[in-house]
């Protein structure tokens, strides 16, 4: 894969890490562990625990996925701040 020209500006980073705290609000509001949302969006235990902490952006069908998992829109996931 080649390098990136340009790094990412600032806000997307934040962006990231704040999806990453929603997903993860969320997921214990709903009295989830990361194994039980992987199993409802159909991804790896690990993989929710990238998408928190993150490591790794999800694809837009895994946001599908959580946010259905979760009984939220996408829309919740994306939101600002």
């Amino acid at each position: 894969m080649p390098a990136r020209r340009n790094t990412r500006p600032d806000w997307v980073r934040a962006r990231q890490i704040a999806l990453g705290k929603r997903i993860a609000d969320l997921r214990r509001a709903a009295e989830l562990s990361q194994e039980q949302l992987g199993n409802l969006a159909g991804v790896e235990r690990r993989t929710v625990q990238r998408y928190e902490n993150a490591v790794t952006d999800p694809r837009y069908a895994d946001l599908l996925l959580i946010a259905h998992a979760l009984r939220v829109r996408v829309t919740d996931l994306l939101k600002a701040g």
